[in-house]
């Protein structure tokens, strides 16, 4: 019953709010207070007392009452200012591999003389974290929110709250931000890494460098460019031979999810996953080819992340081996 109502009310505040675009303000209307159990314990001591003093007409008893309840109106009041007028400005992420936990970094922007104390924060997902936004300044809050799975991760309600002062009353707001977590393929694997493409025979292409070096002899074959015959071998009696050439630089390899037989869809993307994350640590050009869609070759920090991003939203309607 108590899970159900809880749903009720969040969808309750999801059609009352809407999608919240940052940075936001805290109003009022958005804002709910509460008693906690201890106001609650709070309130029922202070009914106790209010009876006994009636009862026995103790003026000092009804005063020491109403002070208390007098405290408890000034906590409850302190308590929703403390969350009242502050700024939501911005939310980021970093993206992360399946089963490891992505960094959400909230920030935070006070513009009161009133520093905001004890403001927790609290996401699906992840440990609550509790922060101070200065007077007049702002604070960056980190969150560690699970990925259990690949994809896009939508981030799920942020709720800020406070006790503060006393602990005898909660504020608390809701944000519904349209964020989502690029979550990559685990990478894991031991298939062997196809073999590279930087291996040239015949004519040296045009854009090849100076950077290539003689790897190896071959016997001559049709097709083969005359530049690369081995002459002074062939003056020297040797038989038709052809120079290969291999570049010095960084290998070349095209990384292909209908090579991997065998394995079912998420094993072929945690592979492939393997292959670009230490392709991209070596410094080699590599290429990604998918159902649908290919990646050519190219290497840095952005092809890699181009690369994990279609394993992340890989649709799945592949062709089975």
């Amino acid at each position: 019953m108590r899970a159900f109502m809880q749903r009720r009310f969040a969808a309750w505040i999801r059609r009352r709010q809407g999608t919240d675009l940052l940075p936001v303000t805290l109003q009022r209307r958005r804002l709910y207070v509460l008693p906690t159990r201890a106001g609650l314990a709070y309130t029922v001591l202070l009914l106790m007392m209010l009876i006994a003093g009636l009862n026995y007409a103790n003026s000092l008893a009804l005063l020491t009452t109403f002070l208390l309840a007098g405290l408890s109106l000034v906590a409850m009041h302190a308590c929703h200012r403390n969350l009242l007028g502050l700024i939501v400005v911005s939310l980021a992420s970093q993206d992360s591999f399946a089963g490891e936990r992505a960094i959400l970094q909230l920030r935070l922007a006070n513009g009161t003389a009133q520093p905001r104390l004890g403001i927790e924060v609290d996401v699906a997902g992840a440990q609550p974290v509790t922060c101070t936004a200065p007077a007049n300044g702002e604070t960056l809050v980190t969150l560690h929110l699970a990925t259990p799975k690949r994809g896009a991760q939508p981030v799920g309600r942020l709720r800020l709250l406070t006790t503060f002062p006393f602990g005898l009353f909660r504020a608390w707001t809701w944000m519904h931000i349209g964020h989502e977590v690029m979550v990559y393929p685990r990478p894991e694997g031991n298939r062997p890494v196809p073999l590279e493409a930087g291996l040239r025979s015949g004519a040296v292409p045009q854009n090849s460098t100076e950077a290539d070096e003689w790897a190896t002899l071959r016997a001559f074959r049709d097709g083969d460019s005359p530049r690369q015959v081995a002459w002074k071998a062939y003056a020297r009696g040797a038989p038709l031979m052809v120079k290969e050439y291999t570049a010095s630089g960084s290998a070349e390899r095209m990384f292909e999810f209908d090579a991997l037989l065998g394995l079912d869809t998420e094993q072929r993307l945690s592979q492939l996953s393997r292959w670009i994350v230490n392709g991209a640590a070596e410094g080699e050009r590599f290429g990604l080819e998918l159902p649908r869609q290919r990646i050519e070759l190219d290497q840095g920090q952005a092809h890699r992340q181009r690369c994990l991003r279609a394993l992340a939203l890989f649709d799945g309607g592949v062709r089975r081996a």
